[in-house]
C-alpha cells in the first residue's frame, strides 16, 4: 500500500491542527512557567462557576472566594471541604440523574461518562458543558497536534481509534451517558473524524469477539497511518483476532461482505454492510502476506504506520512486550498520558511518555504515598512536589469533583517549565497485604520479569491473588510454551518468591517467619486473559478500551473467575 500525500486530506488537517494546537500549546507554557499563580487562579474559576451550585453553598464557596491570598484561599478551601470519593458525590448525582439542576455545579451534565464503582454499582460522572468545551475539547487539540508534531503523515491515510460504546443509555431526565473515549472520539475536529476507519456502529456491537472481527476486517482493508488504543492488551486481542480469522476477512474483503459467523445485530449490519465494497486487490495483498509470512501483522498489513497511541506505563507494560516488533519500525509510539474516566489528567507533549500536568484547567493536591494510612498527613501543591517521590493526587474539576481522591498512585520526574511532569505506577488498590506486608504491583511485575529473565521461561498471562483464608497468595501462571508442566511452574514460582523478598523486606520477614505461607501456583488456560476479560466486559458493558485489571489484587469476584480458568490443581507446600 502506498502513502498518498493527498493536499485536502494531509495537509489541510495539519496545518489547522498546528494552528489550534499552538494556541492551546502557549497557553499550557505560560501556566507551567507560573503554576503557582495558575493553580490559585484556576481553583477561583471553579469556584465562581459553581459557588451558586447546592454544592457549593453547602461548602462556602462563596466564603472561600472572599479570601484576599494565595494561603488563604487554599486554607479556606481545605477548611470547609474534605478530601473526598466517588461514594460521597452518589447522593448528589442521584439527584442529577433524575433531573434536579444546579446540584454539583450550575445547571445540568450535558452528559455522564460511566465507568465501573467500587460499590460494584457503575459510577455516572458528570460532564459539564465547561468541562466539555475547556478540557476535552482543547486537551484533544493538543494532543492531536502532538501527533503531527512528530509524524506529519499521521493524517495521510485512515485512522483506527479503539473506543468504547458513546451512548450506552439516557438518564432519566432524557440525558446520554456512555463511554468517555466515545465522547472523547466524538469531539474531536471533523475534519479527523472523516479519517476513522471505522464506522460508529461497530462499537456498539455487545459481543466483544464480534467486535473485534468487525473492527479489523473493515481496518485491516484501509492504508491505517494512525492507530490508538489506550490499552495494549486491545491490541494483542485484535492481533489475535487478525491471527485467527484471516482467511474470513481476505473472503469479505475480496466479496465486500461481513461475515454472518458472528453475533452481529441485524440494525448494525444493515448499517454498515451499504458501505462494504468488493476489493479483490486488496484481498490479492492480504493472500499474498499470509503466504509468505508466518504471521501477518501491522508491521506487514499498515506498512505506512506512523503513529500508535496506547499506555506504556503501569501494568500495561505486560501487554507491550506481546506486541514488540510488530510494528513498522518508523511508528512512533507515544504515551497517552495519565486520565481517567473521572478526569482528564494532562497530557503526554513529547517522547518522554511523562504526563504534562495543566495547571490552567484543573487544581490538583498530592498525598505523599507514604502518608496514605494517615489521615492527618498533609497534603501538597503542585509547585512543591519533589522529583522522584510518589504520591496520590487528589483534583478539583470544573465538573463537580471537589478534592477528589483519584486513588492512583504517580511518580514525579523532571519539570516541563516550573511544573512537575508524572507518571502513573499503579492504582492505590495494587498494594496488597495480608500480614501487613505491603506487597506492591510493581513489586509483582518487576519479581516475575526477573524470574522470567533468569529462567529463560516466557508467560503468556499471570497475576496473583490475595487468599486471606489460607494465608497465602494465589498465583496464575500462562506460560508461552504449553508444555511447562506443574513441576517447572513450581520452580518459577519459587524464583519469584526469592525475587519478592529482595524486592520487599517486609515479605521476606513474613515469609521466613511462615506467618505468609507458600504460594499456590495454578497454571491458566490457554488465553486465560481473553476469556476473562470476555466475561467480565460481557457482564458489565464496560469501556473494552480502558479496561486495566490489576496484576496483584485483592478481589474474590475477579479471584474466582481467574480460579475457574485454572488448567490444573495447584501446587501448595504446607508450612
Amino acid at each position: 500500500m502506498t502513502l498518498k500525500n493527498n493536499f485536502s486530506q494531509r495537509i489541510l488537517p495539519n496545518l489547522a491542527l498546528r494552528l489550534v494546537g499552538s494556541i492551546e500549546s502557549r497557553r499550557l507554557r505560560r501556566a507551567c512557567i507560573m503554576p503557582r499563580t495558575a493553580q490559585m487562579n484556576t481553583l477561583r474559576r471553579i469556584l465562581d462557576a459553581a459557588k451558586d451550585s447546592e454544592y457549593g453553598k453547602e461548602h462556602h464557596f462563596s466564603e472561600i472566594l472572599e479570601a484576599n491570598s494565595e494561603r488563604e484561599l487554599y486554607e479556606l478551601y481545605q477548611q470547609y471541604n474534605k478530601p473526598s470519593e466517588f461514594e460521597d458525590y452518589r447522593p448528589y448525582i442521584n439527584r442529577m440523574l433524575s433531573g434536579e439542576e444546579n446540584i454539583l455545579f450550575k445547571g445540568k451534565p450535558v452528559l455522564y461518562a460511566t465507568t465501573s464503582g467500587s460499590t460494584g454499582d457503575p459510577k455516572f460522572v458528570p460532564i459539564s458543558q465547561l468541562y466539555l468545551d475547556n478540557v476535552y475539547g482543547k486537551m484533544s487539540r493538543m494532543w492531536l497536534y502532538n501527533y503531527v508534531r512528530y509524524r506529519p503523515n499521521t493524517f495521510a491515510g485512515s485512522v483506527l481509534a479503539i473506543v468504547g460504546k458513546q451512548i450506552e443509555g439516557h438518564t432519566q431526565d432524557g440525558t446520554i451517558y456512555g463511554s468517555v473515549s466515545g465522547f472523547t472520539q466524538n469531539n474531536v475536529p471533523g475534519f479527523i473524524k472523516k479519517l476513522f476507519s471505522t464506522p460508529v456502529a461497530l462499537f456498539n456491537i455487545e459481543d466483544y469477539s464480534a467486535r473485534n472481527y468487525a473492527l479489523m476486517r473493515v481496518s485491516i482493508e484501509r492504508n491505517v497511518t494512525g492507530f490508538v488504543a489506550p490499552n495494549p492488551s486491545t491490541i494483542v486481542e485484535l492481533q489475535n483476532t487478525v491471527d485467527k480469522w484471516l482467511d474470513e476477512m481476505i473472503d469479505d474483503i475480496g466479496n465486500g461482505t461481513l461475515s454472518r459467523k458472528f453475533n452481529i445485530p441485524e440494525e448494525i449490519r444493515a448499517e454498515v454492510e451499504p458501505l462494504l465494497k468488493p476489493n479483490p486487490e486488496r484481498a490479492y495483498e492480504l493472500r499474498a502476506l499470509q503466504s509468505q509470512y508466518e504471521q501477518v501483522t501491522p508491521r506487514r498489513f499498515w506498512p505506512n504506520l506512523q503513529t500508535l497511541g496506547s499506555w506504556k506505563c503501569g501494568n500495561t507494560q505486560i501487554y507491550l512486550r506481546k506486541i514488540e516488533g510488530t510494528m513498522p519500525d518508523k511508528t512512533f509510539h507515544m504515551e497517552l498520558g495519565y486520565f481517567a474516566t473521572e478526569c482528564r489528567f494532562g497530557l503526554v507533549t513529547d517522547e518522554s511518555n511523562e504526563t504534562v500536568l495543566m495547571p490552567h484547567m484543573h487544581y490538583y493536591e498530592f498525598k505523599r504515598e507514604k502518608d496514605l494510612g494517615n489521615p492527618d498527613a498533609p497534603f501538597y501543591q503542585l509547585y512543591e512536589l519533589k522529583e522522584g517521590e510518589r504520591y496520590c493526587p487528589y483534583v478539583t474539576t470544573f465538573s463537580g469533583l471537589y478534592r477528589y481522591n483519584m486513588n492512583d498512585i504517580v511518580q514525579v520526574s523532571s519539570a516541563y517549565f516550573n511544573a512537575p511532569r508524572v507518571h502513573m505506577v499503579q492504582k492505590v488498590n495494587g498494594i496488597v497485604s495480608i500480614t501487613g506486608e505491603k506487597l506492591y504491583e510493581d513489586q509483582f511485575i518487576k519479581a516475575v520479569d526477573q524470574a522470567q529473565a533468569s529462567t529463560g521461561l516466557k508467560l503468556s498471562y499471570y497475576t496473583g491473588y490475595v487468599n486471606l483464608a489460607e494465608s497465602r497468595y494465589d498465583w496464575y501462571f500462562e506460560f508461552t510454551d504449553r508444555k511447562v508442566d506443574q513441576k517447572k511452574a513450581d520452580a518459577f514460582a519459587a524464583v519469584v518468591d526469592e525475587n519478592l523478598k529482595k524486592l520487599n523486606i517486609e515479605y521476606e520477614s513474613k515469609r521466613n517467619s511462615f506467618r505468609l505461607k507458600d504460594p499456590a501456583v495454578y497454571l491458566l488456560q490457554a488465553n486465560a486473559f481473553d476469556k476473562f476479560k470476555e466475561y467480565i466486559l460481557n457482564r458489565n458493558h464496560r469501556d473494552a478500551s480502558r479496561f486495566k485489571p490489576n496484576v496483584l489484587a485483592q478481589d474474590e469476584g475477579k479471584h474466582a473467575i481467574i480460579h475457574s480458568l485454572r488448567e490444573k490443581i495447584a501446587s501448595i507446600k504446607k508450612k
